[in-house]
């Protein structure tokens, strides 16, 4: 079957067209390269010894979108990546956040419906829950007023495949609500690659205790959890992967018993960012050089997720631990420092 990876260069994109090259699938990456390299292609064939076939394609880009579908007419499927992601950055820039997440969503599924296979797996995020009011976080927890831009553009594009869904009955759409994918290909050909200054904690620290960044700024310490800093979940990007190929699966052999369906995507554990730190500073031997800053716009206390829905439809769980995703990051970091 072929599969349509958009933003497949990206991060957990990457991932994914890696696991799904392992099951078999044929994969096709639209990507602008905003945040992303070419290189991740030889990445990915150095990994499964197949080379992807890749387009440069902004989703926003209508005619060369309808173009793409026109030469690829035979997609079984789309796992839609393709969106900017950073919260902080999203609150200084909310109108290109809304342009470059939700309209290019429309325009995927308008050139979708003209096709005989109906399938997409929606990137969704565990933001659209924004301060969840119990935690572990269940799929029938409130959505509660976005947090951030990003976050917004997350839950308006959850509704957008819900009311199409509710017209197409040929279209048959997952939204994988995933927490805080970290870590990288244990091969070290592939990890996360952010350009320009990293928006997400990991990176961070790996820049800086590699020296790329002299000195990471925590965000807050006097949050009501128990050493004062945020908790997220924090989950191995290959098992993000994973979840990813599974729900595929699952749309593609008409298995699902609604045409929009949701799952959270986590390891159910909330982790802290000093607990973070932690991790790195064991599986490095080294100190790592922080300071206390203040609270960061649009972030939430705490948030981790009931995976239970997960695991007993998809038969899918996490399977690696905050350990190693933050081994496989720094082996990661090193390498690319190394070149």
């Amino acid at each position: 079957m072929k599969i349509l990876v958009t933003g497949g260069l990206g991060y957990i994109g990457s991932h994914t067209v890696v696991a799904l090259q392992n099951e078999g699938y044929s994969v096709v990456i639209i990507d602008n390269l905003s945040n992303s390299s070419k290189s991740v292609l030889s990445g990915i064939e150095n990994i499964t010894g197949i080379k992807p076939q890749f387009e440069e394609l902004d989703l926003r880009d209508k005619h060369k979108l309808n173009d793409f579908f026109q030469r690829h007419q035979d997609i079984d499927g789309v796992v839609h990546f393709a969106a900017s992601k950073a919260v902080g950055e999203s609150a200084k820039k909310p109108l290109f956040y809304y342009e470059n997440n939700v309209s290019t969503l429309i325009n995927l599924l308008q050139e979708l419906k003209k096709l005989n296979h109906q399938n997409i797996i929606f990137s969704s995020s565990c933001t659209v829950y924004g301060e969840a009011e119990a935690m572990p976080i269940t799929e029938h927890a409130p959505i509660k007023p976005a947090q951030s831009p990003y976050g917004n553009t997350k839950q308006i594009g959850e509704e957008i495949l819900k009311d199409t869904c509710q017209v197409n009955s040929n279209l048959r759409a997952i939204a994988l609500r995933y927490f805080n994918p970290i870590g990288a290909h244990s091969s070290s050909y592939i990890g996360e690659l952010p350009q320009g200054e990293p928006q997400n904690l990991v990176p961070y620290i790996t820049q800086t205790a590699i020296g790329l960044r002299e000195q990471l700024s925590v965000f807050g310490n006097d949050y009501p959890t128990e050493d004062g800093t945020c908790i997220r979940d924090y989950i191995h990007v290959v098992d993000v992967a994973k979840a990813h190929v599974v729900a595929l699966s699952r749309s593609l052999k008409t298995k699902q018993t609604s045409n929009f369906e949701i799952f959270n995507i986590g390891t159910g554990k909330g982790s802290s960012v000093f607990e973070v730190i932690n991790s790195f500073e064991n599986i490095s031997n080294q100190k790592l050089n922080y300071r206390i800053v203040e609270r960061r716009q649009g972030d939430v206390i705490s948030a981790y997720a009931d995976t239970t829905k997960a695991e007993e439809i998809l038969g899918w769980s996490s399977e690696l631990s905050l350990n190693d995703a933050m081994r496989d990051a720094w082996r990661w970091e090193q390498k690319i420092r190394t070149k």
